[in-house]
């Protein structure tokens, strides 16, 4: 492969550009400061992109996809997260959308699709139990034919932004006598249908961005299952292989790894500034090659998977692109220092005795946010996951 990008290329680099300054400066400031308005800015940032046709260029041409080289896919998630716009979100692009446009009949892919895209419809995802997480096949939510409907009963958790969503795509048994891979339907049910519960779930970083979802008979019309009866693994194995697409998030790390810089030049030391530390330096150098290689190696799955063909090597992208998000989340976290500690003084002549917190904002973010980025070792498929993909396809173990 060439590591060169053609003119072309470079171009079509050109067009993304002015279509993601479309989105509004203030908008993409409070994107680089991890301080988005949910859920207008995500609903905002996605009705843009939409209308100049590049919000869900994975889904197939005629539903609004773009017949893109896996080069082009590169560049647009990496031009996108140089501009600081949100990521589309992912339960209705990467996930649900792909799935209906494959598998849905076509009236529900006339219903769905353009809402979905629009994100007139906000969605997220009932797949996870509290016994059946990694082990997904294990799920025991349960919906059972009843006529014209089907009356599900279950729990589902870590359901995340599930407290903005209008439906929710479901996973439930529906034949519990077979393979448990085999008796799995999914399901599209609203969100406000009685006998559903939501209930948040505080995270260790203090947010509430997860929750728990519980589904106390209610029924769903048959004609909201995906597909045919007990092929909801099918399409599950189809929207966790769509989630993992671009997971690495080079264009991501490359911001947070130039926010590092301009902070670490500003920290003053002793002996210059913390960019002038020796150790820090080398740090820094260290992330920035190890991100330098991963770009490669995108680059080079990317061209390898012109034909379409998934490529093992995907995994390795996963793996170290969740390690090096850690790694510049957990550098920020470092160069905030004691002013990222959640802890302030009182001062003794505040009102009512209140706090008065002395330090910068985005220090006061940076461990909250290295806490909240734990979670990229598990979601896509767990790190474990992955190198056991590694052993087995590519290395051939």
């Amino acid at each position: 492969m060439h590591l060169k990008f053609s003119p072309e290329e470079e171009a079509f680099r050109e067009e993304l550009r002015s279509i993601f300054a479309k989105v509004p400066e203030d908008l993409r400031k409070r994107n680089e400061e991890g301080k988005l308005n949910y859920p207008d800015d995500i609903i905002t940032s996605a009705r843009i992109l939409n209308e100049h046709g590049v919000h869900t260029p994975n889904w197939p041409v005629e539903w609004g996809g773009k017949d893109w080289t896996p080069i082009q896919f590169h560049i647009y998630r990496e031009e996108m997260s140089l501009a600081f716009v949100p990521d589309p979100l992912p339960f209705n692009a990467g996930m649900i959308g792909p799935v209906i446009a494959q598998f849905g009949s076509q009236e529900m892919k006339e219903r769905f699709l353009p809402k979905t895209a629009n994100l007139d419809i906000w969605w997220c995802q009932g797949f996870s139990e509290p016994e059946a997480g990694s082990d997904l096949a294990s799920l025991k939510t349960r919906a059972v034919r009843d006529g014209d409907h089907y009356v599900i009963n279950g729990q589902k958790t870590w359901t995340t932004l599930g407290q903005y969503a209008d439906w929710i795509f479901l996973l439930a048994r529906t034949n519990p006598d077979v393979k448990k891979q085999a008796g799995i339907s999914m399901f599209l049910i609203p969100m406000d249908t009685p006998g559903i519960e939501l209930r948040p779930i505080q995270l260790i970083d203090g947010s509430y961005e997860v929750n728990e979802v519980f589904f106390n008979d209610v029924k769903v019309p048959a004609e909201n299952m995906v597909g045919e009866e007990n092929s909801g693994w099918t399409q599950a194995k189809f929207l966790l292989g769509n989630e993992r697409s671009g997971i690495a998030r080079v264009g991501y790390t490359k911001t947070n790894l130039a926010r590092a810089k301009r902070l670490a030049a500003q920290t003053k030391t002793a002996h210059g500034t913390l960019l002038d530390d020796p150790l820090f330096a080398t740090r820094l150098a260290e992330i920035e090659n190890e991100l330098l290689a991963l770009e490669v190696t995108q680059l080079r799955v990317a061209a390898s998977s012109a034909d379409g063909k998934p490529n093992p090597a995907s995994s390795l992208l996963k793996l170290k692109g969740s390690q090096l998000q850690q790694a510049a989340k957990e550098l920020l976290s470092d160069i905030a220092g004691p002013d990222s500690l959640p802890v302030a003084e009182v001062a003794a002549d505040a009102p009512n005795g209140s706090a008065q917190v002395d330090a910068p904002e985005w220090a006061q973010l940076a461990t909250p946010e290295y806490l909240n980025y734990r979670k990229v070792s598990i979601y896509g498929g767990s790190s474990e996951v992955q190198r056991q993909i590694i052993d087995k396809a590519v290395l051939g173990l």
